[in-house]
């Protein structure tokens, strides 16, 4: 059964994942995945195997999961399975998380597995839609006379 403090982490982590486009969470007993189109971005873990650790793991671009583990062991950590496939723990079980933090260390994750489509909606459409929209124009070819 979770604690009041693990409750308010995964109520907390719950809003911040489904602002993402198109984001779902799944609850599987002390555990949640977040996912876009069927891909996981996060993961909340709550005493997974038995480590007694409360986190948000999120996918990293290469090498970072270690970068910030070797720089923060204090914080984060190498959760087990998926550590070694480019993921990272992120301790939600600490005396004041910062949720900022947290937020951003998952819209970098989601920007990982999501489509380029959801992320450039995340990014508010603007230049970068147009940039696509005349991209594709550029690809049609005229009419011949």
């Amino acid at each position: 059964m979770a604690s009041n403090n693990e409750a308010a982490a995964l109520a907390k982590l719950t809003k911040i994942c489904p602002a993402l486009p198109e984001s779902q969470r799944r609850i599987r007993a002390d555990h949640a995945d977040f996912r876009v189109r069927s891909k996981v971005f996060a993961y909340y873990l709550n005493n997974h195997h038995g480590d007694g650790i409360v986190s948000v793991c999120c996918k990293a671009s290469l090498g970072e999961n270690v970068d910030r583990v070797a720089g923060n062991p204090e914080r984060f950590y190498m959760p087990a399975y998926i550590g070694p496939r480019g993921w990272f723990g992120l301790r939600l079980d600490r005396d004041a998380v910062d949720w900022l933090e947290v937020q951003n260390v998952v819209e970098l994750s989601y920007r990982l597995v999501a489509p380029k489509t959801l992320t450039m909606i995340l990014d508010g459409g603007g230049a970068q839609s147009k940039r696509l929209r005349a991209k594709r124009a550029s690809r049609v070819s005229p009419p011949h006379r």
